[in-house]
């Protein structure tokens, strides 16, 4: 079992590197990405270095919004409402319909409990990791927040149980848990989601079954209708980042690597599955070539790994802990910088090789 502080380093900078190394082949399909490989070389976005989008700016708001509330929900979520008003007032790129509604709803001063809007979008796994690390003690504490972090922008009953499912997945990777023990705990869980949670339970166990198998995951991508792609369906992303954490619990890049190359939504997907993965290898597993590639500012790996480890110190103490300091206008122009960047990498991606 690895120790929580080390597990939450481990969630949030193995969702940093997930979300660098996919945020390049973002929206290509495989046969794209092959043709495209060249060009990309090993998938940096900019001179040999790679840069991190929306899956991690989520992730670290509740770690942040974690270190303030210090496990009272109602804190927790209003810490976080106002985290995702003025990211969205940062201008960043791109913010997903349903995420982007729902915030300007939030500036509307609709309540956070109803802001949320119903689309089954994967917004909320991708923030969700974490918290399966923070309340691994605490059912009722793991599923409030998770519910609350969860409705925030998404309404959607498929939504909530899927970032739930990240949650457990998270803290099972913490606990050194075999897959019997994960989907026991997920059929735990599911009952009060209908029909909504047998769904995703069946394809958690067709996920653990294929990795059981040793299925390649673009193979099981592929059977369950996203043989073109993993979309922002969030019963596309968690299956296919469950079999990828399960087929190598213990190895972040082969997982990393292993749901990049099923094409589509690799940014979110490879944000989630190298949450999951990290929460179990630590911080020591992630790979240090990895984290030099990535350019972050004004954040950085130490700023990341510090937000885990002050979100760990307030959930565990039950006393709040200062938000680390980012400046908003540094923020401004990092986000201008990385939408410019994605533009550029969108033109050339209409040029050939087709």
């Amino acid at each position: 079992m690895t120790q929580r502080a080390e597990a939450a380093a481990g969630c949030l900078l193995g969702g940093a590197v997930g979300d660098a190394r996919g945020l390049p082949w973002e929206g290509m399909a495989r046969r794209r990405q092959k043709r495209m490989a060249a060009y990309l070389g090993e998938s940096s976005l900019i001179w040999g270095r790679d840069m991190c989008s929306d899956d991690t700016d989520h992730a670290c708001m509740v770690a942040q919004a974690l270190a303030v509330s210090a496990g009272s929900p109602r804190r927790f979520v209003s810490s976080l409402a106002w985290r995702l008003r003025f990211w969205l007032a940062g201008v960043p790129a791109g913010i997903g319909l349903g995420t982007l509604l729902a915030i300007l709803k939030l500036w509307l001063f609709v309540p956070p409990q109803f802001s949320g809007v119903r689309s089954a979008g994967n917004g909320p796994a991708m923030r969700s990791a974490i918290l399966g690390v923070a309340f691994s003690e605490s059912d009722p504490l793991l599923v409030m927040h998770v519910s609350a972090c969860s409705a925030i922008t998404h309404s959607d009953p498929r939504a909530q149980f899927g970032a739930l499912a990240v949650a457990l997945a998270a803290r099972s990777a913490m606990r050194g848990e075999i897959a019997e023990e994960y989907l026991f705990h997920l059929e735990r869980f599911a009952a009060p989601f209908g029909d909504a949670g047998k769904e995703l339970v069946d394809l958690a166990q067709r996920a653990a079954a294929s990795a059981a198998a040793g299925e390649m995951t673009l193979s099981f991508a592929a059977s369950i209708g996203c043989e073109r792609g993993v979309s922002g369906f969030i019963y596309h992303t968690v299956p296919v980042a469950l079999q990828a954490w399960l087929k190598s619990p213990g190895n972040l890049e082969a997982a990393i690597e292993s749901v990049v190359a099923c094409g589509g939504d690799t940014d979110t997907l490879a944000a989630v599955t190298g949450g999951i993965v990290g929460a179990g290898v630590g911080r020591a597993g992630i790979p240090e070539s990895w984290l030099a590639r990535v350019w972050d500012w004004p954040r950085g790996a130490r700023w990341i790994e510090d937000a885990a480890r002050n979100a760990i110190a307030a959930a565990d103490t039950r006393l709040p802990k200062p938000a680390l300091y980012l400046s908003p206008f540094k923020l401004l122009g990092r986000n201008l910088v990385l939408l410019a960047v994605v533009l550029a990498h969108g033109f050339r991606r209409l040029l050939p090789p087709y």
